[in-house]
């Protein structure tokens, strides 16, 4: 007779390790959200904001460098400290399957410690996500090329790397949404990746997906996207598909991916036809030659809801440009064509192109609505038409 091990402690483990003040405010609001399935550490070189964590591990690091004082916004001192604790830090993280790194990036802990704790996650064996922020504008340059200096050094670190630019947080929210309420969105990305994946991977599904399908998308493949989608109502699984695809909060866009790892759940209405029309939405924006991972699970209390998980990876990382802060132009760059680095933060320029490159010439008076159309199309979608 054949058996079967269906102990939970063969599921694979996961970590969310938070690090700085920025990595442990977002493992704090991922605790009072109640994600389950997963383990929090807390990392920090201040022993005083590291009291005020939440996760049940807490480790201060570069003791004696810093005397539980602070790296003082110095990321040469964050690094030191993570060296000064690798054998702590090996020791929390051993075990892991799966280890998330967040951070804010920019200050002195996090911009320092982040990439090295990350190495030290990779090197135990675990799949290493990073998800970190960079700062606003308006916190200077010093402190945007520290970020940048940091960001660098995590995607030697890590398998993929999520990044969520400060900035974008001022486009979603209204003028009058209370800041705790604004970072809360930030936070939501690395949330739903965390508990989407620790759905995935504990949930058996009519068509299933396990760890080893995340790490083969997941694994040594550079920029990433993570997203989930939730729609309800006569177009849901369309919906929820490019809910799931076009965060506005991300750096990267799912244009161009070549691995993506997909799952649809939805209650017992959940129909075959939906199936199809989330899974197209999806393959669709991506590579021709993407490899799609795909599964679905039937979850009863859903009742009308559809919930997609996309994790999009495998992007060309000469051609990926963070998507516009201003609004878009129309006429301006030309399909496939890279913008100049130096000019991504510039607004857009519009520019004439050949009357071969673009479409008929609409009358004066049709230019505005024309404008209000091409607006209401999802980028990813406007990219997959313009390169046809």
């Amino acid at each position: 007779m054949l058996e079967f091990d269906t102990n939970l402690d063969s599921l694979a483990t996961i970590k969310v390790i938070g690090v700085g003040g920025g990595g442990n405010n977002a493992v704090n609001r991922m605790i009072e959200h109640g994600v389950q399935g997963v383990e929090f550490i807390a990392v920090n070189t201040d022993a005083q904001a590291l009291n005020l964590s939440k996760a049940e591990i807490k480790m201060q690091i570069g003791g004696k460098l810093t005397r539980g004082l602070g790296a003082g916004a110095n990321p040469e001192v964050g690094k030191k400290a993570a060296e000064e604790s690798k054998e702590q830090i090996e020791e929390a993280l051993r075990g892991a399957d799966m280890v998330f790194v967040t951070a804010g990036m920019g200050g002195g802990t996090g911009t320092g410690a982040a990439p090295v704790i990350a190495q030290i996650a990779r090197e135990i064996g675990a799949l290493t996500v990073g998800v970190v922020t960079r700062p606003f504008t308006f916190e200077g340059r010093k402190r945007s090329n520290q970020a940048s200096g940091g960001i660098a050094a995590m995607k030697e670190g890590v398998d993929t790397l999520i990044v969520i630019p400060n900035d974008r947080l001022l486009e979603i929210v209204d003028k009058s949404t209370p800041m705790l309420e604004a970072f809360r969105e930030a936070d939501n990305v690395l949330r739903q990746g965390v508990q989407g994946i620790s759905d995935l991977i504990a949930t058996p599904g009519l068509i299933n997906l396990d760890f080893a399908d995340v790490k083969t998308i997941m694994s040594n493949k550079g920029s990433a996207l993570m997203g989930i989608g939730a729609a309800s109502g006569e177009n849901r699984a369309t919906e929820a598909a490019k809910k799931a695809v076009s965060s506005p909060l991300l750096e990267t866009s799912i244009d161009g991916a070549q691995g993506v790892l997909m799952n649809i759940t939805g209650g017992t209405s959940l129909s075959l036809y939906e199936v199809q029309e989330a899974a197209d939405i999806v393959a669709s924006a991506s590579d021709q030659e993407v490899n799609m991972i795909f599964g679905s699970v039937i979850n009863e209390e859903l009742k009308d809801d559809i919930v997609v998980t996309v994790i999009a990876t495998g992007f060309n990382e000469e051609v990926i440009q963070p998507p516009k802060q201003t609004r878009p132009t129309f006429g301006g760059m030309k399909p496939n064509q890279s913008p100049n680095p130096s000019q991504s933060i510039k607004r857009e320029q519009p520019k004439r192109e050949e009357p071969q490159h673009q479409e008929p010439v609409r009358t004066s008076s049709n230019q505005n609505q024309g404008a209000e159309e091409t607006l209401d199309i999802p980028t990813f979608l406007r990219n997959r038409n313009r390169r046809r």
